[in-house]
C-alpha cells in the first residue's frame, strides 16, 4: 500500500522540448472548434458569417451601403464591400502592413481601442484572421487613397508583401475577400445557398440601409441571384415573421431609440396563433438564449399592457395583473441593441450578460409602448383582449397539467400501461422508440434490447398542437402518455434534467400515413419540448425500403440508389456464371402482402410497413446500434422552422396549398 501512495516522479524527458508553442494562426489549424465551432458544414458557414461581419460592421458605422456576395465554381467565396478599405499603412507594433497584421495575427483589428468602431459584431481581426487560418488559399483587395492594394496567403501565411496592382476612380474605397476553404480541414465543401440566403436575410434586416446582394456563380443560371434591403428595420422583419398568419392587429408597434454609444429597436405584433416568437439580437449576432435586453422588454411589455388595461378598465380592480405568461401567446417580436462593449456568456455568444442593458431596453420599450397605446388604442384593446383569453387559458391548462403531473406523483411516477419500458436507468444510456401502431409495436417490444431500449406504441395520429391550446392537448391520450413517458413536464415546467431517455427516437412507416405521424410527433416536440430538439435528443429511425435477396443471401437497402447499387453488384456478382440479366417486372397478386419484383434470380422486397417485418428484421435493420441508420432532428433556422411548422400544420389553406404547389415536384416516390 505504502508503495502504491508514494508519489510519481516526472519523467526525465518531461522538460522544455515537450512544451509546443504556437505562433501565427497554427492554434487555430490545430484546434479550429475553438474558434468556429467545428469543422461540420456548420463551421464550413461560418467562414462566411466572419468576413461578412467585418463588412456589417463597416455598414453600421455608417461608412458602407453595399455589401456582396459570391458563391464562386468550386465552393469558393468571394465578399466585397464599399466601405473605408482596411488600412495598408505600417503598424507601428507589428512593423508590418496593417492588412497583414489583420489577416495574420489573431487579437488585431480595429474594435479593440474603441477608435475604429464604436459597435461591432465582433472583433475586427479575429474573424477574418481564423478565416484565413482554415483556408487552403485567400487573397485580399483594399481600394483607398486611390490605389488598390493587395496580398494572398496559403493556410493564412502571406505569399508576398503587400503591394499596389492597380488604381482606383476618385474617392472609390472598399475591400474585397477571396477565399478557399481547405480541404484538410473540412471534410465536406458544400455551401448550401439557401442557409446563406437566410442569414444574410437577418443581417439585411437588422443593419438597415444597407444592400446585401448574393450570387451563386456555380449554376450557369445568371438568375440565381438575391438583394436585400429594408428600410424599415426590425419593423419589416417582424412583418416577414407574420407573413401567411392571422394578425390581430394591424399596426405594428416600432421604436428605436440612441442614448450615448446604446442604440435598440423593437418591433412587435400579435397574431391569432399560441405560439410565441422573440427574436433578440445584440450587434446583430443572434442571441440565441436571449439575455439582458430580453429581460428588459418582457418586464417593460408586462408593465405597460397592465397600466394600459387598468386605466382604461379592462382590468378591474379585484381582477389579476396579466403575467408575463398570458402575453406571450402568439406574440412575435425582434429586439436589437447595439452596444459598445457586448459581453456575452459562453464561447457561442447565445446569452448577453450586460447587466446596465436590462434597465435601459425597459426604460425605452416602455416609453415607447405608451405612445402606441395612446395613439393606437384599437390595437390596444386588441392585445389586451389577447392576453385576457390567455390567461383564462392558462388557468385551464394549468390544472389539465397539474392533474397529469399529480397522477404521476400520487402513483409513484405510473408510466403509461403500453409503455415496455427498459431496466436502464441512467437516462444518457437509454433509447425511447415512439412507434407506430400495435403491430410494429409489438415487433420492436419483441426484437429491442430489454436493457436499455424502451417502447411506447401509438395508436393512431396524435392531436395536431399547432392548432390546439396545451388544456385541450393534455386531454389527449397519445399525447399524455408521452408526457409522462418523457418525465420532463411541459410548458413553464419543462425540465430537460428530468429526461428519462437519452434519444427519443420516432420510428414510422414509410408512407403517407407515417410521414404525417412523424410530422405531428415533430410539431409537438418543437413547439412543447424545443430543449430536446435543441439538445439533440430526438431522432428518426431509418428502417429499410428493401430486401434485395439472391438464393440464401440477402442485403438491405435504405434507399432508391441503394437498392439500385445492390442488384447491380448482384448481377456483378453473377456475370462470370451467367449471362446478362434479363430484368422481368411482375405484379404483386392481390393477396401478397408485399410488392415485389423479380430479376432473374434476384428478389425484391419492398418494405412499406414496419410491421411486416419480423422482430429479429427490425432488429437487426433498425435498431441494432451497431448497424442502424438514425437522423437527428436540429433547427438551425428557427424562424424558418416556425414558418414551416405554420404552413403544413397550421389553420390557413391558402399557404398550405401554395407550399404543395411549389414543391411538389421534388417528391419522389410517394405511396398514396
Amino acid at each position: 500500500m505504502a508503495e502504491e501512495t508514494k508519489k510519481k516522479k516526472i519523467p526525465s524527458e518531461y522538460n522544455a522540448k515537450q512544451i509546443q508553442v504556437l505562433e501565427g494562426l497554427d492554434p487555430v489549424r490545430k484546434r479550429p472548434g475553438m474558434y468556429i465551432g467545428g469543422t461540420s458544414l456548420e463551421g464550413l458557414h461560418h467562414l462566411i458569417w466572419e468576413v461578412v461581419d467585418n463588412s456589417i460592421d463597416e455598414a453600421m458605422a455608417g461608412y458602407a451601403k453595399n455589401i456582396i456576395i459570391e458563391i464562386l465554381p468550386g465552393n469558393r467565396v468571394k465578399v466585397i464591400d464599399d466601405g473605408r478599405g482596411i488600412p495598408v499603412d505600417k503598424h507601428f507594433q507589428t512593423k508590418k502592413s496593417a492588412l497583414e497584421t489583420v489577416m495574420t495575427m489573431l487579437h488585431a483589428g480595429g474594435k479593440f481601442g474603441g477608435e475604429g468602431y464604436k459597435v461591432s459584431g465582433g472583433l475586427h481581426g479575429v474573424g477574418v484572421s481564423v478565416v484565413n487560418a482554415l483556408s487552403v488559399w485567400m487573397r485580399v483587395e483594399v481600394k483607398r487613397d486611390g490605389k488598390i492594394y493587395a496580398q494572398e496567403y496559403k493556410k493564412g501565411k502571406p505569399l508576398f508583401s503587400v503591394k499596389a496592382v492597380g488604381k482606383t476612380e476618385k474617392d472609390e474605397t472598399g475591400t474585397t475577400v477571396i477565399f478557399d476553404p481547405d480541404p484538410e480541414i473540412f471534410p465536406e465543401i458544400k455551401f448550401d445557398y439557401n442557409k446563406v440566403l437566410a442569414h444574410l436575410r437577418q443581417q439585411a434586416y437588422l443593419t438597415k440601409g444597407v444592400r446585401i446582394s448574393i450570387f451563386d456563380r456555380r449554376d450557369a443560371d445568371p438568375s440565381v441571384a438575391y438583394s436585400f434591403y429594408f428600410e424599415g428595420g426590425v419593423r419589416t422583419y417582424v412583418r416577414f415573421l407574420n407573413s401567411g398568419k392571422k394578425i390581430i392587429h394591424p399596426n405594428i408597434f416600432y421604436y428605436e431609440k440612441n442614448i450615448d454609444d446604446t442604440s435598440v429597436e423593437i418591433a412587435l405584433q400579435y397574431n391569432e396563433h399560441f405560439n410565441e416568437n422573440i427574436y433578440t439580437f445584440a450587434n446583430t449576432i443572434y442571441t440565441v438564449d436571449g439575455g439582458t435586453h430580453l429581460a428588459g422588454f418582457r418586464s417593460a411589455l408586462t408593465r405597460a399592457i397592465n397600466d394600459y388595461a387598468r386605466t382604461q378598465s379592462y382590468l378591474k380592480e379585484k381582477d389579476e395583473n396579466l403575467t408575463s405568461d398570458d402575453l406571450k401567446e402568439g406574440l412575435t417580436a425582434v429586439i436589437s441593441v447595439k452596444l459598445k462593449n457586448p459581453q456575452f456568456e459562453g464561447q457561442t455568444k447565445a446569452k448577453l450578460g450586460n447587466a446596465e442593458t436590462k434597465s435601459f431596453v425597459a426604460s425605452v420599450c416602455l416609453e415607447g409602448l405608451k405612445d402606441f397605446f395612446d395613439t393606437h388604442p384599437q390595437d390596444a384593446k386588441e392585445i389586451i383582449g389577447k392576453g385576457l383569453l390567455s390567461a383564462r387559458a392558462r388557468l385551464a391548462a394549468r390544472a389539465a397539467r397539474d392533474s397529469v403531473i399529480r397522477k404521476g406523483l400520487l402513483e409513484g411516477l405510473a408510466l403509461p400501461g403500453k409503455l415496455a419500458d427498459c431496466s436502464e436507468r441512467d437516462a444518457a444510456k437509454s433509447e425511447l422508440f415512439i412507434v407506430e401502431g400495435d403491430s410494429a409495436g409489438g415487433s420492436a417490444k419483441q426484437g429491442r434490447n430489454r436493457r436499455f431500449q424502451a417502447i411506447l406504441p401509438l395508436r393512431g395520429k396524435i392531436l395536431n398542437v399547432e392548432r390546439a391550446r396545451i388544456d385541450k392537448m393534455i386531454a389527449n391520450n397519445e399525447v399524455k402518455s408521452l408526457i409522462i413517458a418523457l418525465g420532463t413536464g411541459i410548458g413553464d415546467q419543462f425540465n430537460i434534467k428530468n429526461l428519462r431517455y437519452g434519444k427519443v427516437v420516432i420510428m414510422t412507416d414509410a408512407d403517407v400515413d407515417g410521414a404525417h405521424i412523424r410530422t405531428l410527433l415533430l410539431t409537438l416536440f418543437y413547439r412543447h419540448f424545443n430543449g430536446l430538439v435543441v439538445g439533440g435528443n430526438i431522432f428518426i429511425a431509418q428502417p429499410p425500403l428493401y430486401r434485395v435477396s439472391h438464393g440464401k443471401s440477402f442485403r438491405y437497402a435504405y434507399s432508391d440508389e441503394e437498392k439500385d447499387k445492390t442488384i447491380k453488384d448482384l448481377l456483378n456478382e453473377k456475370k462470370a456464371k451467367s449471362e446478362k440479366a434479363e430484368v422481368i417486372e411482375k405484379e404483386s397478386d392481390a393477396s401478397e402482402e408485399n410488392e415485389k419484383d423479380v430479376i432473374k434470380g434476384i428478389s425484391i422486397q419492398r418494405y412499406k410497413g414496419l410491421g411486416e417485418m419480423n422482430p429479429a428484421q427490425l432488429w437487426d435493420t433498425t435498431m441494432d446500434p451497431s448497424k442502424r441508420f438514425m437522423r437527428k432532428v436540429t433547427v438551425e433556422d428557427a424562424a424558418e422552422a416556425d414558418q414551416v411548422f405554420d404552413i403544413l400544420m397550421g389553420s390557413e389553406v391558402e399557404p398550405r396549398k401554395k407550399f404543395i404547389q411549389t414543391h411538389a415536384k421534388a417528391v419522389k416516390n410517394l405511396d398514396v
